[in-house]
């Protein structure tokens, strides 16, 4: 029996990138000193610039302008502001109207760090990671111990799969400003290179007694912690975590996706599947979205199929849309289109692929080029970028399954096989269609 695409590497990226891009690092203002940014005069906590205060943050914020228009820290928090709604509730368009805020702070004040560090985190929430360096580094030169900009830089050394610097950057940044942002992407540094022990401790260390966390900080903690264990297929783990995320915030949007997927793992498909409408219906990302799709086809019941089709085709529309507002989606389009395209789109999702391959060499990339190769019917070609994707020791169940197909479909059978079972070993309910396929041919062939 021929299996289906697999399509979980997707869901796990979506989520994983946007806790690494942008997620729990929204930090704002400056460092108040001499030659330093004042913060915002608001009085605007950072954790209100996520969960259920975003809005109201917000509102206040503009409020405040409009009687302080020269309030340059003001304009820099309000643009980060933007950057998280746009992340979290899949609207694009907020990214113009960050880009606006930031460079009103800086047209107010010049080199302020605090509208620096805001630039960086838009050039990275846009996935251009080489402008994110290049402002977090100017961030940096203005005040040192700038928390988004050391950030950022660290997000920005991550996508451009300069892993050694990433690290190095990440264990500077914790002399600088040791916190939550800083641990989770040191955590996130040491899962790509194979150190989920070491991750995870990370994690475990960010949220800890002493070290100051709001509400925010935990559930964004936590939640790291369930898609941690998620990863690692333990499912009962990443439920729990989650729930304690949830417990803090209940509309707290990555947690009630890592929670469904975790239903889904343990093979709740039902709850899984009224889990990830919730998500969908305010936050129509591709990530949840290619989820949903994937559960409604390895469901299958009457009407299932169309149902796949509409998320599916929501995330084209979601890519079009980034696009528009200025967003760097080829690795989006290339893992939906590769997964659930036409054949004229699995051939634009190629070159998709290999545009992003050319902008950045990381494990992400390589795996999308690799499969996109594949499915385009290039496994010689793959082969090389299915084994980079590995190569670091990063334990994503959808890179090992995607090696493994295409060693076995390069005439290499038994490497193919065990690439096949790491994965399905690893994390067997990364993709809802590959492990109902592979239930019905008995295992890995």
């Amino acid at each position: 029996m021929a299996l289906p695409r697999p399509v979980g590497r997707s869901v796990v990226a979506a989520v994983a990138l946007a806790f690494a891009i942008t997620g729990g690092a929204v930090v704002v203002g400056g460092e108040d000193g001499p030659g330093r940014s004042p913060s915002s005069s608001v009085a605007v906590a950072p954790g209100a610039l996520r969960g259920a205060d975003l809005a109201r943050g917000v509102e206040a914020l503009q409020t405040h302008l409009r009687d302080q228009p020269r309030d340059f820290g003001a304009w820099a928090t309000l643009g980060t502001a933007y950057v998280e709604q746009a992340r979290t509730q899949g609207d694009p368009s907020r990214y113009r109207e960050a880009e606006r805020a930031f460079d009103r702070s800086l047209e107010v004040r010049p080199r302020n760090d605090a509208g620096l560090a805001g630039r960086a985190a838009l050039a990275a929430a846009r996935h251009d990671f080489a402008g994110a360096l290049r402002h977090a580094e100017a961030a940096l030169d203005v005040n040192p111990r700038s928390e988004g900009a050391l950030a950022s830089r660290i997000d920005a050394l991550v996508e451009l799969g300069r892993y050694g610097a990433a690290s190095r950057a990440a264990e500077k940044a914790d002399a600088r400003r040791p916190g939550v942002p800083v641990f989770t992407r040191y955590a996130y540094v040491r899962e790509l290179r194979g150190d989920v022990a070491g991750a995870r401790r990370a994690l475990s260390l960010a949220a800890g007694p002493g070290r100051g966390a709001g509400a925010g900080d935990v559930a964004y903690v936590a939640t790291a912690l369930g898609q941690l264990a998620w990863r690692q297929g333990q499912y009962g783990e990443a439920i729990e975590q989650c729930g304690k995320a949830l417990r803090t915030d209940a509309s707290y949007l990555p947690a009630l996706e890592c929670r469904a997927r975790a239903w889904a793992g343990q093979g709740d498909t039902g709850r899984a599947i009224r889990g990830l409408r919730e998500v969908v219906a305010r936050a129509p990302l591709p990530g949840p979205l290619v989820a949903l799709g994937e559960l409604y086809e390895a469901r299958g019941e009457r009407g299932d199929a169309a149902k796949a089709r509409q998320q599916y085709a929501l995330v084209s529309a979601w890519v079009s849309l980034a696009r528009a507002n200025g967003v760097n989606a080829d690795l989006d389009a290339a893992v939906a289109l590769t997964d659930h395209g036409t054949r004229a789109e699995r051939r634009a999702a190629l070159r998709a692929a290999r545009a992003e391959w050319g902008r950045r060499h990381t494990v992400h990339t390589a795996d999308a080029l690799a499969w996109a190769l594949h499915v385009n019917g290039r496994s010689e070609e793959a082969l090389p970028y299915a084994r980079r994707a590995t190569a670091t020791g990063f334990r994503e169940a959808s890179f090992l399954y995607h090696r493994g197909v295409i060693e076995g479909a390069t005439g290499h059978a038994n490497a193919g096989r065990r690439w096949k079972s790491a994965a399905l070993d690893l994390n067997p309910g990364f993709s809802p269609t590959v492990a109902k396929a592979e239930k019905e041919a008995g295992g890995a062939s």
